[in-house]
């Protein structure tokens, strides 16, 4: 049964693959790359549950928590055109 879970994670990773290269807003291919990044903590899940490895949940999580920063940091970045300057003052002062 994970090894027809495991197939139904690749169909999902190229489905996702093909909406991140022909997407045609960035925003589509942001989310598309989240789900690439969503659907690999899932299969790593699953591998290292196969293969009687539990050591792969632990870098399955570490790159689910890459994965939502990674995210964040690209819509800012797309919104305001910066991570962010330390040197700049906010408004106000």
């Amino acid at each position: 049964m994970f090894a027809v879970t495991a197939l139904a994670l690749l169909v999902t990773l190229a489905l996702a693959l093909v909406r991140a290269l022909r997407g045609p807003t960035v925003f589509d291919r942001v989310l598309a790359a989240n789900s690439i990044g969503t659907v690999a903590v899932l299969l790593l899940s699953v591998i290292g549950f196969l293969g009687g490895r539990p050591e792969f949940l632990d870098l399955a999580i570490v790159y689910a928590l890459l994965n939502v920063v990674g995210t964040i940091a690209v819509l800012k970045f797309f919104e305001f055109g910066s991570l962010g300057d330390p040197l700049e003052k906010p408004e106000g002062e």
